[in-house]
């Protein structure tokens, strides 16, 4: 009876539910302390490392705004792709999944395929395409170790019951990862390391050896793990010596043993009579057909007179894959696939990870999305997918690269149009767009963002909306009420009095409020203001809030990035002057202003809070289609100078100037009026 009520308390925080079977508010510290956690044998330990259920319950779940669909495909599934922390967005995917909405092709609910390419941690220095660095990771140790348990975690969690984990890591932290894969898997679950070959040859090494490979390690979520067994071609030089014999028709063969281990009679063979198999052997064909393989001359025979089976070349289906994989080449300088990304990986290694582990129309997911190669090859090979990426250049990269697919491996033969899918942003959102839904749209959003249940009731006659850790919770209509001062609570609190209870939650814009406190108390009951957004809260904060920020320079690229909570878009004030010169355009920004508040206060802004400019040569008007990307740090180097060859202009050029908070402004120079003549977008849409 005490395991049942450990695992119901467990459901319920890992849902974000804290409440006891009676009813009653369940701290979780006072969980795990009454319903504490099986032990294990053994475990990872290290500072700071906190509780499966802490985890599930504190990770907030933010919601996604749709920024951009593209195709169109009914109400059926849309492919996702999500800017924002990838933490705060799986658990909005599991709360997903526990209403039915993320589901496979076959009707069954969870993500049947995830593969992670996390940030190794190791301070490991990699070629990008400038010749610079392409990140550096800055956590390392304990910090990184709890960065990457807790997205392990989710991952679980987010699994179908049939579903596996690929995790891409280096030699460097991959012990570390192992150990805390089978804390969260169970070792029983580990099904395989992969050793990948990465790169053929490197250069001679003072001490020690040289580096030439990753690991990729493999885990189910339980014994109903699809797998579909995988051949490769064997090598040239195999076929050549072990298939040696010729027939006249030209069809090559090799001669096989017609023998196993263990006991069994004689055989007849033909015109040779009966004959014994070796002592501790029995042949591994009946009677029945030995007699068919001698008709059709199937059978021959060794000096010896020992019988042997012909094996031809034609009927190979490959060697059955292994461990190692020294047959993918890394990307080449001009590889089709090829779309200049820091630690992009080959389109060949996922199509053998997803063919191998899902079937056509299973969920694919990469919470480390990138350059996008898992989502391409995913969508090549019909599955459905979710991408999530912290960084604007991997979406507006990923979004590139889904819309100029080729149907093979490797990025060449015709062009394919990519399944419906949508852009969305989570955690950083377009309060002009959220403006604009109809009352109860907005509503339900805001609930979502607090993490509230919908969950409507009236208190004297007092209609709320929804509950918030048990306690009631009201959505203010700003559109049409206006704001919300002392007055207001008092109003409230005359209508409802104590029946509320000792709290009671307020939603509205920051605007929408007069007063500063975090909460107003009237007659021994708190009114907190929950402000959108969230960085404007204080002490109702589970988690001190953090930006989704982004990097300057190319050596940042896939550096550790967690966000908490979420704010809205402020686009920073830009301005330009651009000069054509000697067939170059030269564009320099005069101003950068960044708009974003944290908490309240002002941070960097000027030049310094100018993240990477990202230029589209040949704007249709429609789709921001990447060009090039400018880095904040190589900018600062140059006087704030952006420049390129004028023979790149082929359209209307878009330049997205993006800040360290996510925050983006357009600007659009047109084609005809180059000569330095420039409009500020009037779109706010962000793709």
């Amino acid at each position: 009876m005490e395991k049942e009520r450990q695992q119901r308390v467990y459901e319920l925080l890992k849902r974000g539910l804290k409440l006891t079977e009676n009813g009653d508010e369940l701290p979780v510290e006072w969980a795990r302390e009454f319903f504490p956690p099986e032990r294990r044998e053994y475990e990872l330990i290290y500072h700071d490392k906190k509780s499966e259920e802490k985890i599930l319950a504190d990770t907030m779940s933010v919601p996604f705004q749709q920024i951009s669909t593209f195709g169109k495909n009914g109400n059926g599934w849309h492919n996702k792709l999500i800017l924002g922390d990838n933490l705060q967005a799986m658990k909005m995917l599991l709360q997903m999944k526990e209403r039915g909405d993320l589901v496979n092709a076959d009707g069954t609910p969870g993500i049947k395929l995830i593969y992670i390419d996390p940030p190794f941690a190791t301070k490991r220095d990699f070629r990008g395409s400038q010749d610079q660095k392409a990140y550096q990771d800055k956590i390392i140790g304990a910090k990184f170790l709890e960065f990457t348990r807790r997205r392990l975690i989710l991952i679980r969690e987010l699994l179908s019951d049939s579903g596996s984990l690929y995790v891409h890591i280096d030699q460097k932290k991959g012990h570390y990862i192992k150990v805390l894969l089978d804390e969260i898997f169970g070792e029983h679950n580990f099904e395989n390391e992969i050793i990948w070959q990465k790169i053929k040859s490197v250069k001679a090494q003072t001490i020690g050896y040289g580096n030439v490979t990753d690991y990729i390690l493999f885990y189910r979520k339980s014994p109903q793990l699809v797998f579909n067994q995988m051949r490769i071609p064997h090598k040239a030089e195999y076929l050549k010596t072990m298939y040696r014999h010729v027939e006249k028709d030209g069809r090559r063969y090799r001669l096989h043993d017609f023998t196993q281990s263990g006991s069994g009679p004689a055989r007849k063979f033909g015109k040779k009579g009966y004959i014994n198999p070796p002592e501790g052997k029995h042949w591994i064909w009946s009677q029945e057909n030995i007699d068919e393989g001698m008709a059709k001359e199937l059978i021959v025979f060794s000096k010896t007179g020992m019988p042997q089976i012909k094996r031809y070349l034609d009927e190979v289906q490959g060697e059955a894959l292994n461990d190692l994989w020294n047959d993918i080449n890394p990307i080449g300088s001009v590889s089709n696939e090829r779309v200049d990304y820091p630690t992009q990986k080959p389109e060949a290694l996922l199509d053998r990870i997803i063919k191998s582990s899902s079937c056509e129309g299973d969920l694919i997911m990469d919470c480390f999305a990138g350059s996008g190669t898992t989502l391409a090859v995913a969508e090549k090979l019909g599955r459905r997918w979710v991408g999530i990426d912290c960084g604007e250049l991997a979406i507006y990269t990923i979004q590139k690269r889904m819309l100029n697919l080729c149907l093979e491996i490797g990025n060449s033969g015709k062009r394919i149009n990519a399944t419906p899918f949508t852009v969305y942003n989570a955690g950083l959102y377009d309060f002009e767009t959220l403006r604009q839904l109809p009352w109860e749209s907005w509503r339900f959003f805001a609930l979502q963002l607090f993490e509230c249940r919908d969950e409507p009731h009236k208190i004297h006659g007092f209609q709320m909306d929804g509950k918030r850790q048990g306690s009631s919770v009201f959505v203010f209509n700003h559109f049409d009420k206006g704001t919300v001062s002392r007055d207001t609570i008092s109003d409230i609190h005359s209508s409802i009095g104590k029946q509320v209870g000792e709290r009671c939650f307020i939603i509205a814009p920051r605007g929408a409020f007069l007063f500063q406190e975090d909460y107003i108390e009237r007659d021994g009951v708190r009114y907190y203001a929950l402000r959108i957004p969230y960085s404007y809260i204080n002490e109702l904060h589970r988690c001190k809030f953090s930006a989704l920020t982004q990097p300057s320079d190319e050596t940042a690229i896939n550096q550790i990035v967690e966000a908490v909570g979420f704010d809205f878009i402020q686009p920073p004030l830009v301005e330009i002057v651009t000069k054509i010169q000697r067939g170059s355009v030269f564009i320099k920004i005069k101003k950068f202003e960044s708009r974003a508040r944290m908490r309240g206060e002002e941070k960097i802004s000027r030049h310094d809070a100018l993240s990477m400019v990202m230029v589209d040569f040949k704007y249709n008007g429609k789709i921001f289609n990447l060009g090039r990307v400018f880095y904040a740090e190589a900018l600062k180097n140059d006087a704030w100078k952006i420049e390129f060859s004028l023979k790149d202009v082929i359209g209307d050029v878009m330049l997205v100037f993006l800040d360290i908070y996510g925050n983006e402004s357009r600007i659009i120079i047109e084609q005809k009026k180059f000569a330095g003549k420039i409009k500020q977008s009037k779109n706010r849409g962000r793709r």
